[in-house]
């Protein structure tokens, strides 16, 4: 059963910088590509980022283009997302998720399954 969890949210001053990673158990890398999603309170949960399974295609929400950086690492099995100059309006759950297909699906987050429990990123100006 494949399993994410993600790590490293916490509080940071704006213009500061967080890293979060996501650890995926009983995955088969390649078949699967990795997104991450946020989710403040009274949203829907939208993409931030995403990586294909190859490694060799990202893409970004245009709001953290520039600012976040998605990789991964230990044989696909991490996938990390850099977060830097973060915003107040950066604030809110950040979630990994798995998605099966690479195209215009990886910016729906009904496409993903499995996910992770969440980690909250909270900025303060």
């Amino acid at each position: 059963q494949v399993q994410l969890a993600e790590s490293g949210g916490g509080l940071v001053q704006a213009g500061g910088s967080l890293k979060l990673s996501c650890a995926a158990t009983a995955l088969d890398s390649n078949e699967y590509s990795m997104g991450w999603f946020r989710q403040a309170p009274g949203n829907e949960r939208s993409l931030v980022a995403a990586i294909k399974w190859t490694g060799d295609n990202k893409i970004y929400a245009p709001s953290v283009k520039g600012r976040f950086t998605i990789d991964q690492y230990g044989g696909k099995n991490t996938v990390n997302l850099q977060l830097d100059s973060l915003k107040p309006e950066d604030t809110a759950t950040y979630y990994c998720g798995a998605v099966r297909s690479w195209g215009p699906s990886v910016e729906n987050a009904s496409e993903y399954n499995p996910w992770g429990q969440g980690t909250q990123v909270t900025v303060y100006s």
